[in-house]
């Protein structure tokens, strides 16, 4: 949804949001995000009990596979074998250009962070309190209503990029955010000390496979970058 409305509301009807940006970095992301949400399908299989030292093995996986994803994706940035010296010279080019205090930087964005983990709390808060009044389902209300508001700073920071032609900061913002959030159900686990993902309800499962589904066609954007 938050690709779809920068690609309708960010670039128009003159061009495409995959076609605007010119890396392959996304499909690195893209794919990270169909394997991270393949290890939460394959850990809903696990049984209940499986877990030692507050940890089971679908929450290694996890964490393995979003570390080692990450490497990779920093070491395509940095340049492949078969990329031309143009390309790769450009991208060092466009790396040096931006010459800002870095510790301004960092602390704008720690101070911009906090404010979103706290805004998420009470979001969470509110939405139990507002999903139980309405009479609705926690997984229709948390798929919809709550999905929405908690992409707006993904939409915010994506639309922002894309007004500065950043156009791959903003795929790799979603990608990005995409791939971590299952890592979050490692920290509920060894917070509570129970597996997380064998009590997920059908519905659950149901939204991941089509979070995976949805993946696909931007993966293929970002290759065939398509003007239509």
């Amino acid at each position: 949804m938050r690709l779809v409305l920068l690609d309708a509301v960010g670039v128009g009807k003159q061009d495409t949001f995959t076609a605007k940006q010119s890396s392959l970095t996304p499909v690195l992301e893209g794919a990270l995000v169909i394997a991270m949400l393949t290890l939460v399908v394959m850990g809903h299989q696990l049984p209940k009990d499986l877990v030692f030292a507050r940890l089971t093995p679908d929450s290694l996986l996890l964490v393995g596979t979003w570390i080692v994803g990450v490497w990779l994706t920093g070491k395509a940035h940095k340049g492949l074998s078969w990329q031309t010296d143009t390309a790769r010279n450009v991208s060092k080019k466009d790396a040096q250009s931006d010459k800002r205090s870095t510790d301004k930087t960092l602390l704008i964005f720690g101070l911009a962070a906090l404010a979103i983990l706290a805004g998420g709390v009470a979001l969470e808060e509110s939405g139990d309190a507002m999903s139980k009044k309405l009479g609705m389902d926690g997984v229709i209300f948390g798929a919809t209503v709550l999905a929405a508001a908690t992409s707006l700073p993904e939409v915010s920071t994506g639309l922002a990029s894309v007004r500065s032609k950043e156009y791959t900061l903003a795929i790799s913002d979603i990608f990005g955010g995409n791939a971590f959030l299952p890592v979050l159900l490692v920290v509920a686990t060894v917070i509570s000390g129970k597996p997380v993902l064998p009590t997920a309800q059908k519905s659950d499962i149901y939204l991941t496979g089509l979070g995976m589904l949805v993946t696909i066609p931007y993966l293929y954007g970002a290759l065939f970058r398509p003007k239509r």
